[in-house]
């Protein structure tokens, strides 16, 4: 069983580790917006402060993810665990103050997020590779996209929770779970990566802009999913009268594709990574109608099951291609720049989905999500077709030697010319 045999690589504390080191993350933005609008008693200025949160996320992550490739995943991790408590303590204490104290406390916050995902697929490759185990990368990737999803059920559930204990109490939590969980987590993080760091004076590997920009939009068109489907559902709940059940609606989509991400384990090899990006387009696109079919049939909760399973095998495309084009010496900035598309997709879907949701209620909100899946399909196409070199595994140098590894990581001065690996 793939699973079985990744759960001996790292140590059976590593992924509970994991899990919870992820979970800031999975509620910040809610955590914010709880604590923001108890202290302003405005939602919309919450979603403002959410939104500069997000907004520095975007922002802090690849410079994060830069550092990271440079000085380490121990000491990134381990700062920005650190300076993110310190920021959302700030943030407590700014809600006791003025509006503008409260969105520079927000940006800071979002500014020092840990960048766990990231940090944790390149660990994932980087070790099995040292364990001459890059047969259970895509194992590994399915596992992160699965752990991703339940984090981001189980995230909003805990912070409504906790908002019975008071509007800090999320963001506390948080805090807490920064010093006790994800800073643990990012002690046992490779120390120095010194075998992917260039050698002194050497100039650094180049990203390869243009394939790692259609990473990073089609990245941000699934974020427009998420936030037109975020919308659609609160809309949708509103309008029947139960608003409360807007987040087990959601929850009914998480599971969907969390499930799916786990079984991503056992495609076969033939089925290529190039082809995987372009049918699990094709497939988000159809789990996006399901939800506008489901609306008009007023079966939105089976819609939302068909069309979470969607979902994770297109965001693990995305995780795998782009680890597949970054330099060795540069894959945590790689995938963090994919990482930025999320939340700015998401805000943007939030926005233009939420004006639809006043004039036209849900509907209007839910027709936002296949119109993004549309676009992603369409740009999926577009980069097979114009540029299938990019989405082919290359040869990787192994920085500060001359010796071709044959591998998920990277991309090398030349091209093996062998197509799809197999």
């Amino acid at each position: 069983m793939a699973y079985r045999s990744l759960f001996r690589v790292p140590g059976a504390g590593f992924f509970p580790l994991g899990f919870l080191a992820r979970l800031p993350y999975a509620t910040s933005s809610l955590a914010t917006l709880v604590l923001v609008h108890a202290a302003s008693g405005s939602y919309a200025f919450a979603g403002l402060a959410a939104a500069a949160q997000g907004s520095a996320n975007a922002l802090g992550a690849p410079i994060a993810g830069a550092l990271a490739d440079r000085h380490g995943h121990r000491l990134v991790g381990t700062v920005t665990a650190l300076t993110n408590a310190v920021a959302l303590t700030g943030l407590v204490a700014a809600s006791r103050t003025g509006r503008a104290s409260m969105i520079v406390a927000a940006s800071l916050a979002g500014l020092t997020q840990p960048p766990v995902g990231p940090l944790v697929r390149v660990h994932w490759s980087r070790l099995l590779h040292a364990r001459a185990r890059p047969d259970l990368i895509p194992t590994a990737l399915s596992y992160e996209a699965t752990a991703d999803e339940i984090s981001f059920v189980a995230g909003p559930a805990i912070v409504g929770l906790l908002t019975s204990l008071g509007p800090t109490a999320p963001t506390m939590a948080a805090v807490a779970l920064l010093v006790l969980a994800t800073l643990p987590f990012a002690l046992s993080l490779a120390p120095g990566g010194a075998e992917h760091r260039p050698a002194p004076g050497a100039p650094r590997t180049p990203l390869p802009r243009l394939p790692l920009a259609a990473m990073f939009l089609a990245m941000a068109a699934m974020g427009t999913v998420f936030g037109a489907v975020q919308t659609g559902v609160t809309a949708y709940a509103d309008d029947s009268g139960q608003p409360g059940s807007a987040g087990l609606l959601y929850a009914v989509f998480g599971i969907g594709s969390a499930l799916a991400g786990a079984a991503c384990a056992w495609l076969p090899a033939r089925f290529t990574p190039s082809g995987r990006y372009v049918t699990f387009a094709a497939t988000l696109l159809l789990g996006t109608i399901t939800l506008v079919a489901g609306d008009r049939l007023h079966a939105v909760p089976a819609a939302m099951a068909v069309a979470g399973v969607t979902v994770a095998p297109y965001l693990i495309s995305l995780y795998a291609l782009t680890e597949r084009l970054a330099p060795a010496d540069r894959a945590t900035v790689a995938l963090t720049i994919l990482c930025a598309g999320g939340p700015l997709g998401t805000a943007t879907g939030q926005v233009v989905a939420g004006h639809l949701a006043d004039s036209h209620g849900s509907a209007g909100a839910f027709l936002v999500a296949p119109i993004a899946a549309t676009a992603a399909l369409l740009l999926a196409v577009a980069v097979f077709l114009t540029d299938t070199d990019a989405l082919r595994p290359a040869v990787r140098v192994a920085v500060g030697s001359g010796t071709p590894e044959s591998g998920g990581m990277g991309r090398a001065k030349g091209r093996t010319g062998d197509g799809d690996e197999r």
